[in-house]
């Protein structure tokens, strides 16, 4: 079972749409290949798909406007925020409309009593917790990349701090979605808990853009802990370090983050990073909480973790010593790519039950230390979720065909074990055949249902998480 992308019938588009196009959205229109190629292209080891025009929205009102437009001459639209996804989930593969949201970048409200914010899709994260920072509030989820608020709701992104407070699953508490016959719609209210009807917010999170366009989120916040402490602590085996994630969670300690890092993604990091930590298997760790209460954490952790073979935990408790160490992590893919001059990256995940991690993790590293192509293991191991980037040659098909291998035996592995073939990546072009293997055919057929009854044309962001 392979990962390549689909095929796809591209057919061209009318001029004289791409006339009313333009006299629409005027110079917010764009044809230019550089700009087509800037939509096109994606983060990972996929074909450039270019779309046909480039719509650059202000409004929800101005994506009605262009959804009806697109309706009216059959021409599918893609929404498009960053442009940080991994599965080419907002690649044209059939052209089209790529509507590009990172100008709706408004921040519409903060319910500072209620914990709780409404901004527009294109709002970036850092952008927001920046905004939020003097009223004592935070928005937890990150993906490590400073991607949209739209398009993390449309992956259903997770990241570093999932294991506390969770993905945006849990984070959106409301959208405003402008559906493929041009109507806009409000999925639920600010309430924290409703049983009004089917969960509609809960079934846009997570579409990858196929089912509508999310124009606003509604967001829970948190108070910014009383205190903040990381540490990094390196590890004689990587088992010893799963080990240590899963005991200090089944103690019930409330990790904020902890994030692994395989020894020859530790190499990556510090060449990247111009870091000096110790190139063997390592823990990033964060703690939230009261000054007591972190103190106490830390001590259990330390304790576990010198049973298990980890060495001295190196501190990082001032802003801009945890700011660096978290730098270093997010930027982990683009060090693990560089591992090869000219290479590309391939990068995959899955989660598993915590209880397998181990087993998980150390028969994916038997398989990649068989291999000669340079590949990294990282993650979110706090939920079970981690990742495996490559580092290829686009040049050499032979070691895209052992990369989908692995990928294969990795994948099949994780659902052997009552896991998923993605924890956050999202399904896009890349797994589509795998989300078959994990729920099964009825399951998807359901999905296309819904599909086809929200989007009966087909326009919105066709060709992804399944074929119609």
């Amino acid at each position: 079972m392979g990962t390549s992308p689909p095929t796809a019938v591209r057919v061209a588009l009318d001029p004289a749409f791409l006339e009313r196009l333009t006299a629409r959205f005027g110079d917010r229109c764009h044809h230019s290949e550089s700009m087509l190629r800037q939509h096109g292209a994606s983060e990972a080891h996929f074909p450039v798909y270019l779309p046909d025009a480039v719509v650059f929205a202000h409004s929800t009102q101005e994506v009605v406007e262009l959804v009806n437009l697109c309706r009216e001459a059959g021409v599918p639209i893609i929404p498009f925020g960053a442009g940080t996804s991994i599965e080419g989930n907002a690649a044209p593969i059939v052209g089209g409309v790529s509507v590009d949201l990172s100008e709706m970048s408004e921040i519409l409200a903060v319910n500072g009593e209620d914990f709780d914010c409404t901004v527009q899709a294109g709002v970036r994260r850092e952008q927001l917790n920046e905004h939020l920072r003097d009223k004592g509030l935070f928005f937890p989820i990150d993906p490590g990349a400073n991607a949209t608020i739209g398009g993390m709701a449309s992956t259903r992104a997770s990241g570093t701090n999932a294991v506390r407070y969770g993905t945006m699953r849990e984070a959106v508490l409301n959208l405003r979605v402008v559906t493929a016959d041009g109507r806009q719609l409000r999925t639920a209210t600010r309430a924290r808990k409703s049983a009004a009807g089917y969960d509609l917010t809960r079934l846009f999170v997570g579409s990858e853009g196929t089912l509508g366009i999310i124009t606003e989120v509604t967001l829970r916040l948190h108070p910014i802990p009383e205190a903040i402490s990381s540490a990094v602590c390196a590890f004689d085996t990587l088992g010893g370090a799963v080990d240590t994630v899963v005991q200090a969670i089944q103690y019930g300690v409330p990790l904020a983050r902890v994030e692994i890092l395989d020894d020859v993604q530790m190499k990556a990091v510090n060449a990247w990073s111009k870091l000096d930590y110790p190139e063997l298997t390592t823990l990033f760790f964060e703690f939230h909480g009261s000054p007591a209460n972190v103190a106490e954490q830390v001590e259990t952790v330390r304790a576990i973790a010198s049973d298990n073979g980890g060495g001295e935990f190196a501190w990082s408790n001032l802003p801009e010593e945890r700011n660096r160490l978290w730098k270093a992590r997010h930027e982990a893919y683009y060090a693990a790519v560089n591992l090869r001059p000219g290479a590309v990256g391939w990068a995959t995940d899955v989660c598993v039950p915590i209880s397998r991690l181990a087993d998980c993790i150390g028969e994916t590293k038997r398989d990649l230390e068989a291999s000669a192509i340079p590949a990294t293991i990282l993650g979110h191991v706090g939920d079970g979720n981690f990742h495996v980037v490559f580092s290829i040659d686009p040049d050499a098909p032979e070691e895209m065909q052992e990369v989908e291998r692995i990928n294969a035996r990795l994948v099949e592995r994780a659902l052997a074990m009552d896991g998923t073939c993605t924890g956050e990546h999202g399904i896009g072009i890349g797994k589509q055949d795998w989300l078959v293997k994990e729920l099964g055919e009825e399951a998807v057929d359901l999905m296309r249902a819904l599909k086809l009854a929200l989007d009966p044309s087909n326009l919105l962001n066709p060709g992804k998480i399944f074929q119609l």
